[in-house]
């Protein structure tokens, strides 16, 4: 990879752009994972992240499944919430004036059962002050289509991305699941319908049980996985993703640290989410960043930019443990 000069201030350009939205740096908060950022206030100053994601908003709000909701597995943990939220009125009303003075870029995280429920967020938050992008959550069931999630087929991702599309004029980003036979082909779907970026992955469908009271360990049979356990899946969606799309993409699963944002970055990703590390360290999003910064500087990079998507693949060959430990003591 050709080495770039850093900046004669010795800092790095860590901003991305993504579609028409740009940010000062490429990590930002998972949906769900984060609730609606002041939560998490406490802990840091919101605005050294490149934006928030928020938890998922559905038109009326969602009391969410009943508990035990949550399971910690080897390397990550379930969750079945539900998607409970406060519904869009009250997150308007009451969750984003604190954004909005935070001076964070905003992403709301959107959701619905029918295609024109999507259509009906999207144009009540259309023109919101504060709102940076909305996320399409395509793993979601159609209830139209007998419980079909919309994410698992392309046309009804870019029925859904088209209803959005034509109900706002912020940028859109669509979350795709995992749970597919072809995650390039939902991503095209989605970006043919006017999607400016796509993120990836969703949880990935998942279950556990207790041998001992013979009952499933979620109230809810199935859950979604997540955390360090699903990344080299998410790392080998964004690649495959990156390479079918011309948008850009951006990767989540199982970040937890700046080694794993940069793995993201290097197949192809333009930014990261991180989610279930949130809740293990509060404040590892700003450890994460301040690691891609220190990586930029030993590498000697002027901007993050030329970094994104240089991975190498014409020749491998075993890596050097010297040099990756050497690498790696300087970022963590």
């Amino acid at each position: 990879m050709e080495q770039n000069t850093v900046t004669t201030n010795g800092c790095p350009d860590l901003s991305v752009q993504l579609g028409p939205l740009r940010l000062k740096n490429p990590v930002m908060s998972a949906s769900g994972t984060f609730g609606y950022g002041e939560e998490y206030a406490g802990f840091f100053d919101l605005r050294r992240l490149g934006a928030v994601v928020v938890k998922g908003i559905s038109l009326l709000p969602r009391a969410g499944n009943p508990a035990p909701r949550i399971v910690e597995t080897p390397g990550g943990m379930m969750n079945a919430i539900g998607l409970e939220n406060v519904g869009v009125e009250r997150f308007v009303r009451l969750k984003l004036p604190f954004l909005r003075e935070s001076g964070v870029p905003v992403i709301a995280n959107i959701f619905g059962n029918t295609v024109e429920e999507y259509g009906e967020l999207a144009s009540r938050l259309d023109g919101e002050p504060g709102m940076s992008a909305l996320e399409i959550n395509v793993s979601c069931p159609n209830v139209k289509k007998g419980g079909m999630v919309f994410g698992t087929d392309p046309a009804m991702t870019a029925a859904v991305v088209r209803a959005v599309r034509a109900a706002t004029t912020l940028p859109l980003v669509t979350k795709l699941t995992p749970n597919v036979t072809s995650i390039s082909e939902v991503a095209r779907a989605a970006e043919g319908a006017g999607s400016d970026m796509i993120s990836c992955i969703n949880t990935l469908a998942a279950m556990a049980v207790d041998v001992f009271s013979r009952r499933p360990r979620l109230a809810n049979l199935i859950g979604g996985l997540s955390g360090p356990a699903v990344k080299p899946v998410a790392l080998r969606c964004v690649y495959e993703v990156s390479r079918a799309v011309k948008c850009p993409v951006i990767g989540i699963g199982g970040i937890a640290s700046p080694t794993d944002a940069l793995e993201f970055l290097l197949v192809g990703a333009s930014a990261v989410q991180v989610g279930t590390a949130n809740f293990i360290n509060p404040a590892v999003m700003v450890e994460i960043l301040e690691g891609i910064e220190r990586f930029a500087r030993v590498e000697g990079l002027a901007e993050l930019q030329s970094f994104i998507g240089s991975l190498d693949t014409s020749c491998l060959f075993p890596f050097s443990e010297d040099a990756c430990s050497f690498i790696q003591s300087e970022i963590s």
